[in-house]
């Protein structure tokens, strides 16, 4: 048989259990909550909310945009160097000039071992892939392999592989050296540019008469946004080619990258 016990009531009505009827009142001398204090915490959550996916939002800019560029530009690197394996001796760089890429940028001045890959365009789809990219407007690039030109060549400062991101530590005198299947090309930097407006596109033609030089010869331009972090402004490295080197069968690169 079931019992059923039932609570004693107090003098004011409670039950025993402590469920009465002023359990949904505030404790004796708590003050209610203003309206203006619900502001302030609800306007509290949502500005750490909003730093929150900020701040996700600068690693995937400045971080992970790097390692999927980086992992591109490595992927294809490997194909075109495959590409130059397997190709017979003896078949012209100008051959290369495809969307997959042309060669190889090495700069020593920012950093040790520094190589990027070349491709035609300087679009954003271009660029964020994590290469360097010769210029084909407004004034179409030369090649390296040309008599005379200005080789142009641009890449970003920071995300997306941020392949020009040291350029400020190229100076006067460093060397610059362009990769083809069968050929260096060693440059030698004269003119830098920290600063001038984006929309100078003077600093492209195919004789840079900004840098100074005011006559046809074998340049190149390397140019990217500044200050670090922003695209208000565009920084220009000029070079002029001092001489060129055979790639021998080891690929034995030129005292200038050793």
């Amino acid at each position: 048989m079931t019992t059923t016990t039932t609570g004693t009531t107090n003098p004011d009505g409670d039950g025993e259990g402590g469920g009465g009827g002023g359990g949904g009142s505030q404790p004796e001398g708590a003050r209610p909550r203003s309206t203006a204090a619900s502001v302030i915490s609800v306007i509290g959550e949502l500005l750490i909310t909003a730093g929150l996916v900020l701040a996700l939002f600068v690693v995937y800019s400045l971080w992970w945009t790097n390692v999927l560029a980086d992992r591109h530009e490595a992927k294809e690197s490997q194909q075109i160097r495959q590409q130059w394996d397997n190709q017979p001796p003896g078949t012209p760089a100008r051959g290369l000039d495809t969307a997959d890429g042309i060669g190889f940028l090495h700069v020593p001045a920012m950093g040790r071992n520094y190589e990027v890959l070349v491709k035609k365009g300087t679009s954003t789809k271009v660029l964020n892939e994590g290469v360097a990219g010769y210029y084909t407007k407004p004034t179409p690039s030369a090649m390296p392999w040309d008599t005379t030109g200005n080789f142009t060549l641009a890449a970003h400062r920071d995300g997306h592989g941020a392949k020009f991101h040291n350029i400020n530590k190229i100076h006067t005198g460093d060397p610059i050296v362009f990769e083809s299947k069968d050929t260096w090309y060693v440059y030698k930097v004269y003119k830098v540019l920290d600063q001038t407006s984006k929309y100078n596109v003077a600093v492209t033609d195919q004789v840079p008469k900004e840098s100074g030089r005011t006559k046809p010869g074998r340049y190149i331009t390397l140019t990217t946004c500044t200050p670090v972090y922003t695209s208000r402004y565009r920084y220009i490295v000029w070079g002029e080619l001092v001489r060129t080197q055979k790639v021998d069968a080891q690929r034995t690169p030129p005292p200038e990258l050793r």
